[in-house]
């Protein structure tokens, strides 16, 4: 049988794992294909997973189902999400799997256990036009060829030195355990900066307030916030090279908002 993966938990989270050593139902909960979802022990970890055909065609909703799940158990338990797809095909697979990298996976548990992932993204007018890098293109080699290039990386680098003045005054007003920040230019010539803190999960509410004080401090900002999500990002850092590409990978399922071009990069 080929098990659908949704995340890893923590076994202890589970009670009903408590007096059962194979796969137990989730009370009502259904995942993709409308498919029921099931708690699959794995020495102190639960793997959350479900029946899968694999002729089935995942699709956007699919995807949706699988992003419901891992929240659903995030509200019992610290969850490492699988990449939307993955799939074990028989038990042996998983289990081996989980074998493999039982101390990983349990340390990634430990460093993220009691936390929880909030979603800032900002939207801040471009200090500098675009009209000349719609025009570069056009150009031949030349004086004005060169000239141009020069002012583009000239307005490319007060666009990175605006937007990380931004990302410092976020982390000095929110103070987030850890960050993961990252900028793009938008057709409507505003950068959005897309910024993904790691807090305790006891301090949502603080947070939440902070951001209320913050949007009407920083009136030359739009501001969105989302969340608590699970640590979608900082799962996808703690195992992004920790794998080797055969095998399933825990990492980050689609964020609630797309990872975007570094800051860095707009250098």
């Amino acid at each position: 049988m080929a098990w659908y993966a949704y995340c890893i938990g923590e076994k202890q989270a589970f009670p009903a794992l408590a007096r059962h050593r194979k796969p137990v139902a989730m009370d009502s909960v259904f995942g993709v294909s409308g498919n029921q979802v099931f708690l699959y022990p794995a020495s102190d970890l639960a793997v959350i997973v479900s029946e899968h055909n694999p002729r089935e065609t995942l699709n956007q909703k699919s995807g949706v189902d699988h992003a419901r799940v891992i929240a659903d158990c995030f509200q019992h338990s610290t969850v490492l999400p699988f990449r939307f797809g993955t799939v074990f095909n028989d038990d042996e697979s998983l289990r081996k799997s989980i074998r493999s990298n039982q101390r990983q996976f349990q340390g990634n548990i430990d460093k993220l256990h009691g936390k929880t992932e909030m979603h800032l993204k900002i939207f801040v007018d471009d200090c500098c036009g675009r009209e000349v890098e719609k025009h570069l293109a056009a150009e031949g080699v030349g004086r004005e060829y060169l000239s141009n290039l020069r002012e583009n990386a000239s307005r490319a680098r007060e666009r990175q030195t605006r937007a990380r003045a931004v990302s410092f005054q976020m982390h000095r007003l929110f103070l987030p355990l850890d960050e993961e920040v990252s900028c793009r230019l938008m057709d409507n010539g505003k950068m959005m900066l897309d910024v993904a803190h790691l807090i305790d999960r006891k301090c949502v509410e603080r947070y939440q307030n902070k951001f209320v004080t913050t949007s009407a401090l920083l009136r030359e900002c739009q501001m969105q916030l989302s969340g608590p999500w699970p640590p979608y990002h900082f799962v996808h850092r703690l195992t992004r090279s920790s794998h080797a590409p055969s095998q399933p990978v825990v990492a980050a399922a689609a964020p609630p908002a797309p990872m975007l071009q570094p800051v860095a990069a707009l250098a």
